[in-house]
């Protein structure tokens, strides 16, 4: 049976180490780098936002990822809309393990546009 184990230990490891914790700290600034990056000076508009949404979100999670949270899964959600003046309310519900599982978020504004970004990261037991 000691064959079929592998002798890898980690792969077995029901909590991560502090240093590969989710820190919504750093996560956040990972967001927030990446959103002021690309859209610091961008107008809305309704034909490209599909599409900036997508590579925003990309670009966080693979931030996110270099950023050693091993064995995490990361859902990153992008929400683009028109600066209007309006209001918007967004929420999640997620069923997690509160000592390993959190999330970061950040929200950018211009003249133009307002953007939400999320990542949750949830341990990979």
């Amino acid at each position: 049976m000691s064959g079929m184990m592998g002798g890898s230990d980690a792969a077995y490891s029901i909590r991560p180490n502090h240093q590969n914790k989710f820190k919504p700290a750093i996560v956040k600034e990972c967001i927030r780098d990446t959103i002021r990056e690309q859209l610091s000076g961008v107008q809305y508009d309704s034909e490209a936002v599909p599409e900036l949404s997508r590579t925003l979100a990309d670009q966080i999670k693979d931030k996110v990822k270099n950023a050693g949270f091993d064995r995490y899964k990361l859902v990153v959600q992008v929400l683009i809309g028109e600066q209007r003046g309006q209001g918007v309310k967004m929420s999640s519900r997620c069923l997690w393990d509160a000592d390993t599982d959190s999330y970061a978020e950040d929200v950018f504004m211009n003249d133009s546009l307002f953007c939400v970004a999320a990542v949750f990261g949830s341990y990979f037991y």
